[in-house]
């Protein structure tokens, strides 16, 4: 029989940082959650990749982005990571329904701040809205080159752990 022996302590050694590495992965999922952060930052700014369909028309948004109207749901994203996880996301009330598009309920729309609604011509107590087809918008997404990003910052880890 022959054997092979592994003596060599530059190989041990090796192997011993590269299971220090996988076992306390927290700096790795935090580099990866910023990678995931920036994609999303990308997805507002670009208004989507690919694009998110359009807006009806609205003389009072002229100009405005995509889902950024008040800019508090591009501001409520946040990255959060730990030994075992990279995730982002937000915990504002509507963003499934822009993430995954859907059909809002019907409701009444009734004024705030003044006694009556006017518009159109017409002045009303209240307005019974039929609901809102709202399509997807996905801004919590990775592209293809999002993804190859992010493998290659664990590739890249992974090297120079073993020192490569």
């Amino acid at each position: 029989m022959i054997d092979i022996k592994i003596d060599s302590t530059d190989v041990l050694g090796a192997l011993e940082r590269l299971e220090k590495a996988v076992v306390e992965r927290a700096p790795l999922m935090r580099n990866l959650a910023a990678i995931m952060a920036d994609a999303v930052e990308e997805n507002f700014a670009q208004e989507g990749r690919p694009t998110w369909q359009g807006l009806k028309p609205n003389p009072r948004r002229a100009g405005g982005k995509i889902l950024q109207d008040s800019g508090r749901l591009a501001s409520s994203i946040v990255s959060v990571s730990d030994n075992n996880n990279a995730v982002v996301g937000t915990n504002v009330k509507y963003a499934a329904i822009h993430q995954f598009g859907g059909q809002t309920r019907p409701h009444e729309i009734r004024p705030r701040n003044k006694k009556a609604l006017a518009f159109g011509g017409r002045v009303v107590k209240k307005v019974n809205h039929p609901g809102s087809n709202i399509p997807a918008r996905p801004f919590l997404a990775l592209t293809d080159q999002d993804v190859n990003e992010i493998e290659a910052t664990v590739e890249d880890y992974l090297r120079r752990t073993v020192g490569s």
